[in-house]
């Protein structure tokens, strides 16, 4: 064998090792989010997160420009913050930098989609028309991230100005896929269509058909359906039947659900501290 082909294949070699390495930590970082996810002790990941969270910064310092890791950092961010941090500074900043990665990702997949924060609104939604199915896991992302975001930064009314936004990247999610991620694209969309009452112009009826919606996707088994059902829906309309009745299905419910554990059981706590409150 000439020195030539053995060079080649040395460089075959380790192109080939460092794709398998790519594929490797791609699906190590995919890993981390569900077994965040799927963690039945809320205490233990509260506690355990934080080195998740550096490690897939370090991910990224290192691979700036891959989605893969982008993507898993910025759900991992979002449920952390989302459901774990009880430190209203500390959400801000978690938030921030869940939408961060978030962002970077669809800008990465769709440049015409880069500074989507400052697009004026008319160019956000022609923009967002181009987008397709291609594009539904970094397009949920950043709504999912946003989210979180604005309701850290519910007290400032910049932050606020935003919603209309992430609501129309969540109904062009909905009209691409209505079942995407089992539904939940319908149950931010429920929740932040429940917002007014009808006499102040608001639609509690969609809400309601978004609520039910995320409910049949899910099968039944995504528990914070309900618990949002029974806050934003049953408390607006002032019907106590449906709330506790709502409430009492979650309790009675069994968590356990790929990806949706640790969710079911903090939805569980939620429905039990709801049910306490005194607001009929």
């Amino acid at each position: 064998m000439s020195a030539v082909h053995r060079l080649l294949l040395y460089l075959a070699g380790i192109y080939f090792l460092t794709g398998c390495a790519a594929v490797a930590t791609h699906h190590f970082a995919q890993n981390l989010g569900s077994a965040m996810l799927n963690q039945e002790d809320p205490e233990t990941v509260r506690s355990g997160a934080p080195a998740y969270l550096l490690l897939i910064d370090g991910l990224i310092v290192d691979s700036p420009y891959d989605n893969a890791y982008l993507l898993a950092g910025a759900r991992l961010y979002a449920a952390y913050a989302g459901g774990l941090v009880e430190d209203a500074e500390r959400r801000k900043q978690l938030t921030t930098k869940s939408k961060e990665y978030a962002a970077r990702a669809l800008c990465h997949q769709r440049p015409a989609m880069c500074a989507v924060e400052q697009l004026s609104f008319d160019r956000f939604v022609s923009v967002l028309e181009t987008t397709s199915h291609t594009d539904l896991e970094a397009l949920y992302t950043l709504a999912e991230s946003w989210a979180g975001w604005i309701q850290a930064h519910s007290d400032d009314w910049n932050a606020l100005a935003d919603l209309g936004r992430v609501e129309l990247l969540l109904q062009h999610i909905v009209n691409l896929q209505p079942d995407y991620a089992r539904g939940r694209a319908q149950l931010y969309l429920a929740v932040m269509r429940s917002r007014f009452p009808a006499a102040m112009g608001g639609d509690p009826e969609l809400s309601r058909h978004h609520f039910e919606q995320a409910i049949n996707y899910s099968e039944n088994r995504d528990l914070m359906v309900k618990v949002e059902y029974a806050r934003s829906y049953a408390r607006l309309i002032f019907n106590k039947a449906l709330h506790d009745r709502l409430l009492q299905e979650v309790l009675a419910a069994d968590p356990r659900e790929p990806d949706l554990t640790l969710s079911n059981i903090l939805a569980q706590r939620l429905a039990k501290s709801l049910l306490k409150d005194d607001y009929f």
